[in-house]
């Protein structure tokens, strides 16, 4: 019987791959990862476009998706404007709506208030689904800072709002804020994750808000491959301190202090699909040209990667 050094010697590397595990191999194998380049209509948003003119301008600057809010959509559907005629406005674009970014309060103590949360946050499911939308962010909207955030209580509520997404097809991405006082670490995110016990679970990780909660980079190790879909891409200057820093500080990638080579690789590494998003709120960029301003970020975003 031929032991391990003779089947070494004698198989070819070819052969050596169909009779070796898998697990053994992994070492071996280069992951492929692929990226979607999708446009946050924040970063345009202070020109007050609308979110029609927002899905025009997203395919003609190139961009694969777009991040749509969800008050625009209400605003829209507001002025007599329809799902049908926006699901056709965004086929016609030729770009997908990729996620959707919502306040609905479900993760809040209050019983009442948090009934009502959930029920917000199915309510804008099924408008998403309508739009082949296939995400949502999931914030720590309407938490107070005191008590504590009660990080199983909240992974208990995470499972829930993960149990609507299998429901109505669009699943909600746990998004931390750095500046919230509640929900700002990436550490939290990921008990809050682990606490929901769900193979579905998934984070919405953001350059600034890495930053600006203290959760810093090499954190972003612990994540597996398809643990984050999505990912918020900005940059910042570490001129200004870190504790007065607001969205509005916010830059294009690549321009800031970030380590955003290492935040590429990092995903690289993972495998599989990652969109990068361009959210910025810099009221300079909202002065001029909205079609230059989504052009010049992607332009960014592709040179990073």
């Amino acid at each position: 019987m031929l032991n391990r050094r003779d089947i070494l010697q004698t198989l070819g590397a070819a052969s050596i791959a169909a009779v070796l595990p898998v697990d053994l191999l992994a070492g071996t194998i280069q992951k492929k990862t692929k990226f979607r380049f999708c446009l946050n209509t924040s970063t345009i948003s202070g020109q007050k476009l609308g979110i029609v003119k927002y899905i025009e301008i997203a395919a003609a600057a190139g961009y694969d998706g777009i991040e749509i809010w969800l008050p625009d959509l209400n605003a829209y559907l507001k002025e007599g404007g329809t799902m049908t005629a926006l699901a056709q406005k965004v086929k016609d674009a030729g770009i997908t709506v990729e996620d959707a970014i919502a306040f609905a309060p479900w993760m809040v103590e209050d019983d009442a208030q948090r009934t009502a949360g959930f029920k917000q946050l199915e309510e804008e499911m099924n408008l998403l689904a309508q739009l082949g939308c296939r995400r949502i962010a999931a914030p720590p909207a309407g938490v107070k800072k005191d008590p504590p955030l009660d990080l199983f209580k909240a992974g208990e509520r995470y499972k829930q709002a993960l149990n609507l997404g299998r429901k109505t097809g669009v699943m909600p991405q746990l998004e931390f804020w750095g500046a919230s006082g509640t929900l700002f670490h990436l550490g939290q995110a990921l008990a809050v994750a682990a606490a929901a016990n769900d193979p579905d679970a998934r984070l919405l990780p953001d350059i600034y808000h890495l930053f600006r909660g203290g959760s810093g980079f090499d954190s972003l190790n612990l994540l597996r491959g398809d643990t984050v879909e999505i990912f918020h891409f900005n940059d910042f200057v570490n001129s200004k301190p870190v504790a007065e820093q607001t969205d509005a500080d916010r830059i294009y990638p690549g321009d800031g202090d970030a380590p955003i080579d290492g935040v590429v690789q990092l995903l690289k590494e993972m495998g599989g699909t990652k969109v990068i998003s361009l959210e910025l709120f810099n009221r300079d960029y909202w002065k001029q040209d909205a079609l230059l301003v989504a052009k010049t970020g992607l332009q960014k975003m592709r040179a990073l990667v």
